[in-house]
């Protein structure tokens, strides 16, 4: 491998690096995570006190009962007319439970808050085999907030009536009077994770505050483990959001972030490793927009804390709705981009170029491979075979770029014991080398740049393809996360409390491959040993990385190889030695490189002259 590959490997390298240390806890995080704990602390805090004040207002109710039925009834239905108002009667009810489903989708509905209580993907479980349900009714807060006779209304913990409907439809009323009431109308499609939401205020234009221009619907929710790798997990989770202008944005993924958005919103979400909830406004959701998401402790099984509010507008006619749809489903990017409002970009496959190369070419490839109902691991085979396949030209170029350098390597080292001791004067003779001999220095270099876009690509797109979550192949449970052929009761800096064996074989065959270059160009011990650490150092780094990622990066190393004999075996050295040979005998009719002409520009600055050979 010459030095212009060795530059390749360093740029991979940096990539990685940089990469890792963009995923490590900075000082401001640190300082965010006792904050965060500080606020969970606060908020369980809370909730214990709810508790407590909500036993003791049942057995301060129970005790009143004992003693006069009729009074302590009275006493309490003018404690919430006094509370609540028109809506004093939807307090105190039975909850009830409503399931609507499909193929897809089992929604089961609360009459406590007129809202989704759990909702299960059918088609998928969690990572211990149960039903995948994305959230629960302890876990999750719904409703509106508005104020209503000077009362502020919170939707969440009053009673709806159920009025189911046809075709999969379900509507939960809020009473506030004769003829008076709040509405949310659901209905479910026959397949799909799409559900259609609509808000009606009927007649509450006498109920609602009259400086009342807009609703707050209040989202929070504690989002729940569901992968293997819970770290993992926890760094690709975060809010979504789309602005009407089209502009997809998110918060942090690593920190703790609160947002307040001064314009509209098309849609916002609530987006987890390989799942997602949606809200998507029929028109767009009003102005401000607040968003909030706290990281969970390292302890806990849940992954962050995370609270939405949305503005709708309330106009105070007689009758006035508000139109909406909800996506509940997975993170799968044909289905995100087939509901449209761009909601495939949750989906992290990296920015600029390289995520053009998943969108246009791993993906598609991907899919139509997937069509064939294959086994992943073979889905993966075949694709690594179609990209070496494409990049066989810049290979084979790559390829002769070395065997030419091979060629002029004991003319090279000559070069570099005659002038070891000027760095400048080398230089001058070894471009003048090239220059005659008509060798590009950075001939091997510039194929293995042009590589680089797939190999970041795939670092991104295997990780964040839901095709390949819970799959087998050979040893490995999950292809989306990483295989572990051994547990460690400790933890090892830098690798992790594991051993994958797909990284051991990755790393095995990059050594193999950076044994074969290395053989024939590089005489430097220095360059060597840094070529020999570089896969060392991926090791730890992909270690806890996709097992379809790292299987990946095996497979096309061993097929490098493979392509490394084949090239030897019909590419005639002797040739190429013989051509450069003559090469040297004609005079340098081309044009310098504009390398050449720079490193030229530095020696005359510092007073020498290339030489003219």
């Amino acid at each position: 491998m010459d030095r212009n590959s060795v530059v390749g490997l360093l740029l991979i390298g940096a990539i990685l690096i940089g990469f890792s240390i963009y995923n490590q806890p900075t000082k401001e995080q640190l300082e965010a995570a006792k904050h965060r704990q500080d606020s969970i602390a606060k908020v369980e805090d809370v909730a214990r006190q709810q508790s407590v004040n909500t036993a003791a207002e049942a057995q301060l109710k129970q005790s009143v009962i004992t003693i006069d039925t009729t009074v302590s009834d009275s006493a309490l239905a003018a404690m919430e007319v006094d509370r609540l108002g028109a809506f004093a009667s939807t307090s105190q009810g039975k909850e009830e439970e409503i399931t609507l489903e499909n193929n897809d989708l089992k929604l089961t509905f609360t009459t406590r808050g007129g809202r989704i209580k759990t909702a299960e993907l059918k088609k998928y479980k969690t990572f211990e085999g149960k039903p995948l349900r994305l959230f629960e009714s302890d876990s999750t807060r719904f409703g509106l907030n508005f104020f209503s006779q000077n009362r502020n209304i919170s939707t969440n913990d009053l009673y709806f009536t159920a009025v189911p409907g046809a075709n999969s439809s379900l509507a939960m009323r809020l009473n506030a009077g004769e003829n008076k009431y709040l509405e949310y109308v659901y209905s479910l499609d026959t397949a799909g994770y799409l559900i259609k939401y609509k808000i009606n205020f009927v007649n509450l234009n006498q109920v609602i505050a009259a400086n009342t221009s807009s609703i707050e619907l209040y989202w929070s929710e504690q989002l729940h483990r569901m992968e293997k790798d819970i770290h993992s997990e926890r760094i690709n989770s975060t809010a979504y959001y789309q602005f009407t202008d089209d502009e997809v944005d998110h918060l942090s993924e690593t920190e703790d972030a609160k947002e307040e958005f001064k314009t509209k919103v098309k849609w916002v979400s609530m987006k987890q490793h390989f799942f997602t909830q949606v809200l998507i406004a029929d028109n767009s959701f009003d102005k401000p927009t607040r968003l909030e998401i706290y990281n969970a402790p390292e302890e806990s099984n849940f992954i962050k804390l995370m609270s939405i509010g949305l503005t709708l507008p309330y106009n105070h006619t007689a009758s006035e709705s508000f139109g909406m749809q909800m996506y509940i489903g997975p993170n799968h990017y044909q289905t995100l981009k087939h509901i449209g409002f761009s909601l495939e970009k949750q989906i992290p496959l990296g920015w600029g170029i390289f995520g053009w190369v998943n969108r246009f070419l791993v993906i598609p490839v991907f899919n139509f491979l997937n069509s064939f109902n294959m086994n992943y691991g073979l889905i993966i085979l075949i694709l690594t075979i179609i990209i070496k396949i494409l990049l066989l030209p810049l290979t084979y170029k790559a390829y002769l770029s070395q065997a030419k350098m091979k060629v002029l390597k004991p003319e090279m080292e000559e070069i570099q014991t005659k002038f070891k001791e000027e760095p400048v004067k080398l230089q001058q003779e070894m471009m003048g080398l090239y220059r005659k001999a008509g060798v590009s220095p950075m001939g091997g270099c510039w194929p293995m740049l042009l590589q680089l876009p797939i190999l970041f690509a795939m670092l991104r797109f295997f990780p964040s393809s839901i095709e390949l979550r819970q799959q087998k192949f050979l040893w490995a449970d999950d292809l989306s996360t990483y295989d572990s052929i051994l547990d460690l009761p400790f933890n090892i800096p830098f690798y992790g409390d594991h051993v994958s064996l797909f990284t051991l074989l990755m790393t095995a065959s990059t050594l193999m491959l950076t044994f074969f270059n290395s053989q024939t160009t590089v005489t430097n011990p220095q360059m060597k040993w840094m070529m020999y650490l570089m896969p060392v150092f991926f090791m730890g780094f992909l270690n806890s990385f996709s097992a379809g990622l790292n299987y990946y990066y095996f497979l096309a190393n061993m097929i490098s190889i493979g392509q490394q004999f084949l090239f030897r075996s019909f590419v005639d050295e002797n040739a190429i030695h013989a051509q450069i040979q003559e090469n040297k005998k004609r005079p340098a009719a081309q044009q310098k490189s504009k390398f050449q002409q720079r490193l030229e520009k530095m020696a005359k600055e510092r007073g020498y002259k290339m030489p003219n050979k």
